[in-house]
Order: structure tokens, then sequence, then C-alpha cells
């Protein structure tokens, strides 16, 4: 008699997203602890009741004469358009630095140069060049996700193992074949892990960039908030960023996990 054996289900929630949970929940209560039971100062750590309190201000009457969505919504601007503009740039230099010896001897001097110097140190330079307006917060974000995207993007290319490249070469490919067919999806994964790592380090870029003379966005809100003591706005500043880039760093992942499928297979 054929014993008939039902498919396991799979939980609705994951063993990983119910741990991460729970570390929510216990950083949470932490900080309620000591907030309520040892009384610390909230000039040092505001309570999540404080926060609450001033997050319902914030979403009706907004910071200094704007409302919230217009802060969030500047430094996304900001942030999402020097990072697509350096990546749009990073991934064909930094594959061609990969693919070709030539180029790379070129410009690994100059990303080897530009490589220790934070970008913050380009602020006085971008001011004195292209003045106060969105250009310059724009290109400083830009100038750090191209560092980050084209050095992985090169690693990538080189990464790629020699067998793929003589199968590909025995299976008859053209030079273009060979790259668009065996090279390029195999340095992709290390493309999207500069991806990954620009779009964190512009996202925190944007509060730097934002020193520059900016009337709104969320770094104008810590800036601002912090010369004027009011440090339930400058954690309440501070928490929209990380939650706003774990956002941006979930979506990143979703995107490389539908582009390249065959991983791990």
């Amino acid at each position: 008699m054929a014993v008939v054996t039902r498919p396991l289900r799979r939980p609705w929630v994951s063993g990983d997203v119910l741990v991460s949970t729970v570390t929510v929940l216990v950083i949470l209560m932490a900080w309620t602890v000591a907030t309520t039971v040892f009384r610390v100062s909230p000039f040092v750590l505001p309570s999540p009741r404080a926060m609450g309190d001033e997050m319902t201000v914030l979403l009706e009457a907004g910071y200094a004469g704007k409302p919230l969505y217009v802060h969030v919504a500047a430094s996304l601007f900001r942030s999402l358009t020097g990072l697509v503009a350096g990546i749009a740039l990073a991934v064909p230099v930094g594959l061609a630095m990969g693919y070709n010896r030539t180029v790379s001897a070129a410009l690994v001097p100059i990303f080897g140069f530009f490589r220790p110097i934070p970008p913050i140190a380009f602020i006085p330079l971008m001011i004195l060049w292209f003045g106060i307006g969105e250009l310059s917060k724009i290109l400083l974000i830009f100038a750090a996700s191209f560092n980050y995207t084209v050095l992985n993007s090169a690693a990538g290319m080189r990464a790629v193992p020699e067998q793929l490249i003589r199968k590909g070469r025995n299976l008859g490919l053209t030079r273009w074949q060979l790259f668009t067919s065996v090279m390029l999806p195999a340095a992709m994964p290390h493309v999207f892990t500069g991806i990954k790592t620009s779009t964190a380090v512009s996202w925190a870029i944007v509060v730097a960039a934002e020193l520059i003379a900016a009337q709104e966005g969320l770094g104008f809100i810590i800036q601002d908030a912090g010369t004027f003591f009011r440090i339930t706005d400058v954690f309440f500043g501070i928490i929209i960023i990380g939650l706003i880039g774990v956002s941006l760093e979930l979506a990143i992942s979703f995107i490389e996990r539908r582009t390249l499928h065959w991983q791990g297979k």
C-alpha cells in the first residue's frame, strides 16, 4: 500500500524574521527601562513616549514651516539622484577596468589616490565650484557612490573563473558573446555588492551634503535641531534615516534575488 506524503508547509514566519523581531523588541524594552527606571536624562536619550509625542507633532505641523514629507523627499531626491548617476557611470567603467588591463592601468592610479579621501573633504570645493544649490549636494553623493561601485565592478570582472572563459571559447563564442553571456553574469554578484555598499554610503553622505546651506532635508533637521538642543528631533531624524536606509537595502536585495535568480542553485 502506497503511503501518500503531504508536502511540508513552510512556516508563515521564518526563523530569521522572528529573531530580528525579538531583537527589535528587546532594544525597545531596554530603551524604555533606561529612560523610566534609571531615569536617563532626556538630553542624553529621550524616552519612547517623548519620541512618540514628537512624532505626532512633526507629522501634524512639520519642521521649520515645512511638512515632514518635504524633508524626507528632499533627502531621497538628492541621495537617489547622485546614487543612480554614480552607478550608471561606475558599472561600465568598472567592468572595462576588470576586462581590459590597459584601461585598468590607466585608471587605477586615479582611484587609488581618491579612495582614501572621505567625500566630505570635498565640501569646500563643491561650494566654491558649484555654489550652494542642489548640484553641489548631488555631486558629493555621486562621488561617493561612484567610487565604491566602480571598484567592486572591476573586482567582479577580474574574479570571473578562467574555466568559464575557456569553456565559452571552446563553444565558439565571440568576444561579445563571451562578455555578455559568461563574464558579465559571473561578475554581477560583485556589482550588486558595490551597489548595496554605494546605496548605504550615499544615504549616509546625504546628511553631510545637506550641511551645504540646506533649508530642507533630514540632515537639515538634525543640524538645526542640534543647534537649538532639540534632542528629540535629532533622534527622530536619525531614526528616519536608519529606517529608510534599511528599506533601500531590502529593495536592492530584492532586485538582486530577482536578477540573479540562478545564484546558489
